[in-house]
């Protein structure tokens, strides 16, 4: 088997231990022989990255493990690129969220408002990686990314590069695994059909049965992720739309109970995990320490470590595996455009992401995906060139948003203070 090479894009993160005990679960079946860890904050990357030394030396990993502030260097000869960055760093996305707060539009990090900006910072540095993966990774390497907003990063990487990519979110894996436990058995079909963080479970069916299950399980299946407020849904609602929503539906359904959920709150979430970072770096900072603590799973990634490592595991060793990822269409979604970036089932293998044919939806479905991919598409124009006309459409498409008495002024207002990040929109 071919030993490889991983980089880490954004290794500063306080998740990049959880990544790491990843890679030492399935070193025997992803033989990585080397890992560059990259970030541009030089001393948040010696605490993270000292940590990770710990943990790959404590699990037995002998090769060579580098930590550097350099792309390039990262990048230079690497099978897979684990993206995980976060432009602006916290600082920024706090300012996501309570901004659109005050032309009462959700303050969220990935929906709305704030992941719109989020894309604008985001997709050009991402841009980067994938110009820097073709001048200096290995030949064939593969770009996973779940550095927020997943979906529109793929969605921008996969039309305006060639580079060999999936998005990856944690919700689907959290979602499939809320069934297992619920109808008590794995061996199951489903079909998964939405855009990243706007998705929904249309299927599940047991092995060797036809009831499909879906039904009865929107009420209790479909596992809430930590930085999305719970919202209860009533009876008829789920009739309406009765398929599995993830939980960041409930932004959708429940526009208003959400936005007013965010203005109570003491602390936004990103406040709520600045307090968290504080504290998992200075445990990081313990010399005497080489595994995950247990206070990781606060911060709200579970089990995107096994995301990220079982797709790359699967197309290593072209398994041709089921995984939910971010991918080209291809047809999959009748209704969506072939070269639309959706969120489906897809076969990981060597040759990458084939998506499996999705048949159970409504025109609810079909309306809010093909509303929310017109907003993906404008804002990818928006962010790659600097276009604030496609800025503002964008922001009039996204069905939070749709008002230009408040999307010009939040606009206005949101690119201003992101000025140092967003060089494209201020030449």
């Amino acid at each position: 088997m071919k030993r490889l090479k991983a980089a880490v894009i954004g290794a500063g993160s306080t998740y990049t231990p959880e990544l790491i005990e990843g890679f030492i679960a399935r070193q025997d079946t992803l033989p990585f022989e080397s890992f560059a860890l990259m970030d541009i904050d030089g001393t948040r990357l010696e605490t993270v990255g000292g940590l990770a030394k710990r943990q790959l030396q404590a699990g037995g990993f002998r090769g060579e493990t580098v930590l550097t502030t350099d792309l390039h260097r990262a990048l230079d000869g690497a099978d897979f690129v684990f993206a995980q960055m976060r432009v602006g760093k916290m600082a920024a996305r706090v300012q996501d969220e309570k901004i659109p707060l005050k032309y009462g539009l959700l303050g969220q990090e990935t929906t709305g408002a704030g992941g719109f900006m989020k894309a604008l910072r985001t997709v050009p540095a991402m841009l980067d990686v994938a110009e820097g993966m073709k001048r200096g990774a290995a030949d064939g390497a593969w770009l996973i990314n779940f550095s927020n907003p997943s979906g529109i990063i793929a969605e921008a990487l996969l039309n305006l590069t060639d580079v060999r990519m999936i998005g990856l979110c944690n919700c689907p894996i959290n979602m499939l695994k809320e069934i297992t436990v619920t109808i008590g058995t794995d061996d199951y079909t489903y079909e998964y059909v939405g855009l990243n963080h706007l998705s929904w479970i249309t299927s599940v069916i047991k092995r060797g049965d036809t009831e499909n299950l879906v039904a009865a399980l929107s009420g209790e299946a479909g596992a809430t992720m930590k930085n999305v407020p719970k919202i209860e849904y009533d009876p008829s609602l789920l009739r309406a739309v009765p398929y599995i929503p993830s939980s960041y539906l409930s932004y959708y359904y429940a526009r208003e109970e959400q936005v007013q959920k965010c203005r109570e709150a003491g602390q936004t979430r990103g406040e709520i995990c600045l307090e968290l970072e504080e504290k998992l770096l200075a445990q990081f900072s313990d010399e005497s320490l080489a595994i995950k603590p247990p206070e990781l799973e606060k911060r709200g990634g579970a089990l995107y470590s096994a995301a990220a490592v079982s797709a790359a595991e699967s197309i290593a060793n072209d398994k041709r595996e089921l995984h939910v990822v971010a991918a080209k269409n291809n047809g999959a979604v009748p209704f969506m455009d072939v070269n639309d970036v959706v969120e489906v089932a897809c076969e990981l293998g060597r040759d990458g992401a084939s998506p499996q044919p999705v048949t159970v939806y409504n025109d609810y479905i079909v309306g809010l995906m093909q509303s929310v991919k017109a907003y993906e598409k404008l804002t990818v124009r928006a962010a790659a060139g600097g276009d604030r006309d496609a800025a503002l459409a964008a922001l009039m498409a996204h069905p939070l948003i749709g008002d230009y008495a408040k999307a010009k002024p939040l606009l206005d207002e949101m690119l201003e203070v992101n000025r140092e990040h967003l060089p494209r929109f201020f030449a």
